[in-house]
């Protein structure tokens, strides 16, 4: 049964699906880096449950059918009534469990809004069932409310030639390839139908939830106009998939743009952050634990990339293909499981250095891009060479 809304909890201490978490460099820190993050609630509450992590905020658990095997939404009190953020992914466990929220925690009283932070099926899967059963609207930015229409209109006979080319320039051989097309038009069947409408929600909007501001945060790379929810006045942030404490979001390239740097983006929505919201609020991710320490996590997110980065330059002193760099990046092995994970996100990497002249991608007779060194890296820029397109 969930806990009432007067308990806290104080307990001692791309056309996949999910978020899509691979280990790589940006993830596992120093143990002194580590040190400056602190989670305050020990006790990490039942799927289902949901507790009180601020005055009005509750934390809400539910499970995921993957190696990550859970995602962290968010109750706000809002007047009479209460919003959502994030809805986890589509099943028949993850409604049970909203039936439970909205029968015995919210105990009749109104759903106002569903806000989904972006496009995910973990994050948006069951936004169509709660907005039609509660009859309310859902909450997007533009870009992730039409590309999640979009993403979720592809069947799996609809894989498009120029997608399999792709691949073949990662250098996926015929078992890769066909890996990718036995997931090909997933998505959909992840979420429930979205409605046919929307309520848009932009960076520096905000929002007033119980009476107080919340400001929308837009971060990019992850996906591609992600929206964090800021509260100055509670001193808290709901991060979404945009800044995680123990593991790195995704950032991947994908066919729909080769040439697309979202690693750019990525970094400089972390130096955003770090220049928008306070270091002393409390974070709550989409996963792992509720934590503080966000500049230092942000820190460590983008010191972690371009580690990776300095490696993956290194290792390109001779031609590679995408499929030859994952040892500069990864820790884990990759497999079946996450090797379209893996590839995205080392092709972001590629994609990176390519863009900022010190790598060369050459096609080879065989159909695959190989990357070579052609200047010098220097790792780490500033700030504000980092937020230049």
């Amino acid at each position: 049964m969930p806990r009432g809304p007067g308990a806290p909890c104080t307990a001692p201490c791309p056309r996949v699906g999910a978020a899509g978490m691979v280990h790589n460099g940006a993830q596992e820190r120093t143990l002194a880096m580590q040190m400056d993050l602190h989670y305050p609630f020990a006790a990490i509450p039942a799927h289902g449950e949901p507790v009180q992590v601020a005055e009005g905020v509750y934390w809400l658990r539910m499970p995921l059918p993957f190696t990550l095997d859970h995602i962290n939404l968010y109750l706000l009190r809002d007047g009479a009534g209460w919003t959502i953020v994030d809805t986890g992914i589509r099943g028949p466990e993850t409604m049970a469990h909203w039936e439970g929220v909205l029968r015995d925690f919210f105990a009749g009283a109104p759903v106002t809004r569903v806000i989904a932070t972006h496009m995910h099926p973990d994050h948006v899967g069951q936004a169509g069932w709660l907005t039609r059963h509660c009859g309310v609207e859902l909450w997007m930015t533009r870009t992730e409310f039409l590309s999640c229409k979009v993403l979720a209109g592809d069947g799996p006979a609809d894989v498009p030639e120029d997608a399999l080319r792709f691949y073949r320039q990662c250098g996926f051989d015929d078992h890769q390839l066909g890996i990718y097309t036995q997931r090909f038009g997933r998505f959909g069947a992840m979420i429930e139908r979205l409605p046919a409408g929307y309520r848009r929600i932009r960076d520096a909007e905000h929002l007033s939830i119980d009476g107080t501001p919340w400001e929308v945060i837009v971060g990019r790379g992850h996906s591609p106009e992600h929206a964090c929810l800021y509260c100055a006045a509670k001193q808290v942030l709901i991060s979404g998939d945009q800044v995680l404490p123990r593991i790195s979001s995704n950032v991947s390239v994908f066919p729909t743009e080769p040439l697309a740097d979202p690693l750019r983006e990525f970094l400089a929505a972390c130096q955003e952050l770090r220049e928008r919201v306070r270091d002393d609020v409390l974070v709550l991710p989409s996963h792992n634990e509720p934590f503080t320490g966000l500049h230092a996590r942000l820190a460590a997110l983008i010191d972690g990339h371009h580690e990776g980065l300095s490696r993956l330059h290194a290792l390109c002193a001779q031609p590679m293909r995408v499929v030859d760099v994952f040892p500069a990046l990864f820790r884990r092995t990759i497999d079946a499981g996450n090797l379209l994970l893996a590839t995205g996100e080392s092709r972001a990497h590629l994609n990176y250095l390519q863009a900022r002249g010190v790598l060369a991608a050459t096609l080879h007779a065989d159909g695959a891009l190989r990357f070579a060194q052609c200047a010098d890296y220097a790792p780490s820029p500033s700030p504000e060479q980092e937020n230049t397109p």
